[in-house]
């Protein structure tokens, strides 16, 4: 028996199986789906994206339990009042009230304040207008821990007497995660309607188009259940649950048209249910399992991002794919199979659908006819689209990610106004000593000097340490202060200079006017990162900028071998599933070009700022991740028509050994299921697209172009136009010969 005979007849086993025992693998179905229901009822453990072992995360690591270490889980709140000033007793009462009952919560760390400090430090908490007052809340443990209290910390500084605005990084996450939850929300309730729209025109019955999207609710569910479950033992970040949502819901809606297409091509040729259910899976359940195969291999790809969020996400996003694979080739199978005939009950009154041969016939005959006059526009199209991608810029997400009506963002916003060094970009240095205390007076000379040369680098508008506690001190005036016993200095130059040690470890924050994000502010953390030695201590740079320094080198490092892993391991599948090695590489030359269109609109679109207004969002950098997020799952999602289109051309190559028959043939044929499909995942893509985050926004608009471009320009016209083209040698094979 011959490897193809073989695979046919375990999907036959399979079709055999399945329609024999189709009571058992319904009532195994409802058993997922309560168990699911059980697991998204306890939720999960997710957290914004991280990424181990940079040098960013251990600088902050090192500077955390410093009182001026890492600004992560500290929240800027600012008191305003329009009437009364902060001078105003009734204002400070009213403050102290409100603080002391935020200090006393157990999730709180420290609370800074102009109450009780000193009039000339504390002065700069307080705003030019005296309207406004600032307060830092320091909380206890890691992100996931602040960002798990920030509920309970924002109700206790609610007060009637003052208006409070809460920002910083823990308030920004807290924000982009309910975000995330509603845009979810939102998409899904949009998705679905899309979904079944769009079904009932390429069915034209109620039964056929309600099977897709029972197949595709059930693979989002447990696909989302077991996202929840794996961020209890591992680092899964919140809008994972969007991606897999995105994925799993247009994988199986496509997957099941497929099948669903079939099965009643099938029956209408007069086969029995039996037989048209094992002709289905015998095909379309096999094209489904290698395109579910393929997928999955470009979502592992991600996996080789290993210690980040990425990792993760494709861990994820591989689940929801092998159960929408699993659900296809099992319960829509018993579904059909129950049904039989009665898949066709509730016909509506209108149209042919999509599927429409003669418009499909006309097309392929033209294709054939003139290849190259469909070959050269649709390349030099795709590739102009593809042009703006040249000029990429990368940048983590940061807070106007948010909608400017957040508090998290106009809270940023009015901190930036009224209070600009205290808003300025922070880079963090964590100086590490081998042994003993970081402010020995061999030492504090060392950090003296590094102090002032960190200060004279272009765009540092000033620098916060144990050196730098009042200006006009010199070197030997901190040295004698280093000497001197700690109990002859004044308390509060005792716990200002013991506010930047930790140990062995001493932090200084550099701070700089230009955003974070900012070209100006990368090439400072490069700048600091230079010279490595301080005294006999180590120097190593953290914060939001660092961090992103840090990622974009994680992602380049690593994205090489990703990509060359998706595309060998890709090419792999493609040839056990076609048996030639020239159509695999023509793929993969046009999966390229259908992503280049992609990522070309995303950078004019996004970057660039063009539909802006359309779309509502603020224009900047591109998410580091989100070009290897959509190659990843693009290049497996492509997948689908390419393996359903050449599939079908590959039957009709085995049956005729004619090769312009056979493409206009396969064209013909699956034309019209190939757009249907394509439209399902546009809706769903779409509806993501009206997200209020934007780097939900940009995956979910960056996919629905990808796969327009790809079900229209390149499977449609290209693909059939280079086959046509390259005639007998899309069929070469080490060995091969004749037709099989």
């Amino acid at each position: 028996m011959s490897e193809a005979t073989a695979a046919t007849s375990l999907f036959a086993r399979l079709a055999l199986g399945v329609h024999r025992h189709r009571r058992a693998v319904l009532v195994g179905a409802v058993v997922f789906l309560l168990v699911a229901i059980g697991v998204l009822s306890r939720g999960g453990h997710l957290t914004t994206g991280t990424i181990d072992g940079i040098e960013a995360a251990r600088a902050e690591a090192l500077a955390r339990p410093a009182t001026a270490g890492s600004t992560d889980q500290t929240l800027a709140v600012i008191f305003h009042h329009d009437t009364w000033t902060a001078k105003e007793p009734r204002f400070t009462q009213a403050m102290t009230d409100v603080l002391e009952r935020v200090r006393r919560l157990p999730e709180v760390e420290s609370v800074v304040s102009p109450v009780g400090a000193p009039e000339e430090p504390g002065a700069r908490f307080v705003s030019a207008t005296g309207h406004d007052v600032l307060a830092l809340v320091r909380l206890k443990g890691g992100e996931r821990e602040a960002v798990a209290a920030f509920p309970t910390v924002r109700a206790a500084l609610d007060d009637s007497r003052l208006e409070t605005t809460l920002t910083g990084k823990v308030a920004f996450l807290a924000a982009l995660n309910q975000l995330l939850e509603h845009d979810l929300l939102r998409a899904e309730l949009i998705s679905f309607p899309l979904a079944l729209l769009v079904l009932l025109w390429v069915f034209r019955t109620v039964v056929a188009a309600m099977l897709p999207l029972v197949v595709g609710g059930l693979a989002v569910l447990c696909g989302v259940a077991g996202v929840l479950l794996l961020s209890r033992v591992t680092n899964m970040a919140q809008y994972t649950l969007n991606v897999v949502s995105l994925i799993g819901l247009g994988v199986a809606i496509d997957y099941s048209l497929f099948i669903v297409s079939r099965f009643r091509g099938e029956l209408a040729e007069g086969l029995s249910t039996e037989a048209a259910l094992v002709r289905t899976l015998d095909t379309a359940g096999r094209a489904v399992a290698f395109s579910g195969l393929a997928v999955t291999v470009g979502l592992a790809g991600l996996l080789f991002f290993h210690g980040s969020y990425l990792s993760a996400m494709g861990l994820g996003g591989a689940l929801v794919v092998a159960f929408a694979v699993l659900f296809a080739l099992t319960v829509l199978p018993a579904l059909l199979s129950w049904l039989g005939p009665r898949v066709d009950k509730g016909r509506l009154p209108f149209g042919r659908g999509a599927g429409r041969v003669g418009v499909w016939h006309a097309l392929a005959t033209w294709v054939m006819k003139h290849p190259w006059l469909v070959l050269l526009p649709t390349l030099a199209l795709l590739l102009a689209m593809g042009l703006p991608f040249r000029r990429l810029e990368l940048a983590a997400t940061d807070i106007t990610a948010l909608p400017p009506g957040t508090e998290a963002r106009q809270g940023a916003q009015t901190l930036a106004r009224l209070f600009p060094r205290e808003a300025a970009t922070r880079v963090l240095v964590a100086v590490e000593f081998p042994s003993g205390d970081a402010l020995t007076p061999e030492r504090i000379s060392a950090l003296f000097d590094a102090s002032r040369r960190m200060a004279a680098l272009p765009g540092v508008v000033g620098v916060e340490s144990a050196v730098d506690l009042a200006p006009g001190l010199d070197k030997a005036t901190y040295q004698q202060m280093a000497a001197a016993p700690p109990e002859l200095l004044p308390a509060e130059v005792r716990a200002a200079r013991d506010a930047y040690r930790t140990g062995s470890v001493a932090v200084l924050q550099v701070l700089t006017s230009a955003p974070p994000s900012s070209h100006e502010a990368r090439e400072l953390v490069r700048a600091l990162r230079r010279e490595r030695t301080v005294g006999d201590g180590t120097l190593l740079v953290g914060g939001q900028t660092a961090t992103d320094v840090d990622a974009t080198e994680f992602l380049k490092k690593n994205t090489p071998a990703a990509v060359g892993f998706v595309m060998g391991m890709t090419c792999i599948v493609l040839f056990v599933l076609l048996r030639s090695v020239v159509l695999p590489l023509k793929a993969l030359l046009m999966n390229l070009l259908s992503l280049a269109g992609s990522f070309g609109a995303l950078v004019w679109i996004f970057q660039e700022g063009h539909l802006h207004r359309l779309l509502r969002f603020e224009p900047g950098p591109i998410e580091p991740s989100l070009p290897i997020l959509l190659f990843c799952a693009l290049f497996g999602l492509s997948m689908d028509y390419e393996v359903l289109l050449l599939s079908r051309i590959r039957e009709e190559w085995l049956r005729t050994g004619d090769n312009t028959h056979a493409v206009a043939e396969g064209l013909e044929r699956t034309g019209g299921l190939i757009t249907s499909a394509a439209a399902i995942m546009v809706a769903v893509f779409a509806a993501f697209a009206l997200a209020s985050v934007v780097v939900v926004k940009a995956m979910g608009l960056g996919m629905a172009i990808a796969v327009a471009l790809d079900a229209t320009l390149v499977r449609v016209l290209i693909v059939p136009a280079m086959m046509r083209l390259m005639g007998h040698w899309n069929w070469w094979a080490p060995g091969a010969r004749g037709r099989g």
